[in-house]
């Protein structure tokens, strides 16, 4: 009746709706917002809550190494994925 590619393309089309939908759904009921934190838009970020900074407790995390490690150990992951990326491309 269906082909299996015919059939993948039904479901993504009800699955993608049914995701549309309820995003509209929650965008238009409010859900989530905290009334007393209302920025609009930005209400989502944890940098628009008034004195957020005070929440976390920055100085728990002490570097043990030179900033410049920890910018080349960035760089090589960077490189490192980018090269798992290439060769899974070409088979």
């Amino acid at each position: 009746m269906f082909s299996r590619k015919t059939a993948g393309r039904i479901a993504l089309l009800v699955v993608g709706g049914a995701i549309l939908c309820g995003a509209v759904y929650v965008m238009a009921r409010r859900i989530g917002l905290n009334p007393e934190l209302d920025f609009g838009a930005g209400a989502y970020y944890y940098a628009d809550i008034p004195e957020y900074e005070k929440v976390l407790d920055w100085d728990t995390y002490q570097a043990q190494l030179p900033f410049w490690v920890y910018v080349v150990l960035f760089l090589a992951w960077g490189f490192f994925i980018y090269r798992i990326w290439k060769r899974m491309d070409r088979k």
